[in-house]
């Protein structure tokens, strides 16, 4: 078993952005501190849900200030940004951190950034696809050249060359995403927005898809052993990968991201989250507005929060371990990473890490199993 923490970064009421990011490093280094096995780090622009626009960059500073923790992009926005420039970097950190980075990565949605960092929506809706697969290939090679729909240039040594890449999962909200995934042999990154029933179908929808192309998925997020870096090439899987049927053994490899909140009860620590977590979700929610005016619906704030709080560990210390072991008899996943954040003040995020490390984990029974 794996654990860890989600920060989103977001500014709650009466804070800062620089508020908001010293809680975000104060919080990983409290996760490392009370036995936390991963951090992981949001990426949004123009938006008070977070005020990280690069996951890949806060990154690189936790990981100089930590010595033992993973820490994870979740995820950094392939539609927005270059693959290469995201491979080198992340090359770059798996190279000076001893191999602590875990790289998400995931499609990201039709908002203002494809505008203003001049990506363009086409790259949203044709591009994730080959985006992907570049990433991976850079990450592989020696030397590449490239030339597709999105991407086109001429072959250049790849420097610096991580010899043991950074793993990567895929965040996945559509089973189009977990068929890309499955068929790179990547595993996924499953969000809070769906519960235990929903996870678990996914996982199932991934092994039929690994199966069929008969590609064996790295739990460790490797990808597929074989590739190719040859000009305009895909990152092909390779021939030689077997055709496996993992059922839930397969889900090791996958994460999984859950609302937690430690309370006196889990009608206490449900009444905070309803207290609390709209004042800085619903204004946070507007932030995402789509780059070709398409009709959005809006998402009431506390109904969410009620929501989450019925699929997730919230609630005493016993109540919390109960839910994630129910969580990983459901759906097999053994990476659950937490958003402890939602009570809204830094004293309640650290005060909530605290617990979760030190109370609930030790409860949870499966946490030493494989």
């Amino acid at each position: 078993m794996r654990f860890g923490v989600f920060l989103l970064s977001a500014r709650f009421p009466g804070e800062d952005d620089a508020a908001a990011v010293r809680r975000t490093v104060r919080a990983a280094l409290l996760a490392e501190e009370v036995g936390f096995d991963e951090v992981w780090l949001a990426e949004h622009h123009f938006m008070s849900y977070g005020v990280v626009p690069s996951a890949i960059t806060l990154a690189g500073h936790l990981l100089g200030r930590t010595r033992r923790i993973a820490v994870g992009t979740a995820v950094s926005v392939l539609s927005a940004t270059h693959p290469v420039a995201l491979a080198e970097q992340a090359a770059l950190l798996a190279l000076a951190s001893d191999g602590r980075l875990r790289l998400g990565v995931g499609r990201g949605g039709p908002w203002r950034e494809l505008e203003v960092l001049g990506t363009g929506l086409r790259r949203y809706e044709e591009g994730f696809g080959e985006s992907l697969d570049l990433l991976l290939a850079w990450l592989r090679a020696d030397r590449l050249g490239w030339s597709g729909d999105h991407f086109s240039f001429r072959e250049v040594p790849v420097v610096p060359r991580a010899a043991q890449p950074p793993p990567v999962a895929v965040a996945c909200t559509s089973p189009a995403t977990e068929t890309l995934a499955a068929s790179r042999g990547l595993p996924m990154l499953l969000g809070m927005h769906v519960g235990d029933a929903e996870k678990a179908a996914a996982i199932r929808r991934h092994d039929a898809v690994l199966n069929e192309h008969g590609t064996s998925a790295d739990p460790h997020g490797y990808g597929p052993a074989h590739g190719s870096g040859a000009p305009g090439s895909a990152y092909d899987p390779g021939p030689d990968r077997g055709r496996v049927g993992r059922g839930l053994e397969g889900a090791r490899g996958h994460v999984s991201v859950h609302l937690a909140q430690v309370g006196a009860s889990r009608e206490a620590a449900e009444e905070l989250l309803a207290r609390e977590m709209p004042q800085w979700l619903g204004p946070a929610l507007e932030g995402y507005v789509p780059v070709d005016g398409r009709a959005r619906s809006p998402r009431d704030a506390l109904d969410y929060v009620r929501e989450l709080c019925s699929m997730h560990p919230v609630g005493s210390t016993a109540e919390c371990a109960v839910r994630i072991e129910a969580t990983v008899a459901a759906t097999g996943v053994r990476n659950l990473i937490f958003l402890v954040e939602g009570a809204g003040s830094e004293e309640a995020t650290l005060a909530n890490i605290r617990r979760l490390g030190a109370e609930v984990l030790p409860r949870v029974t499966l946490r030493g199993s494989t």
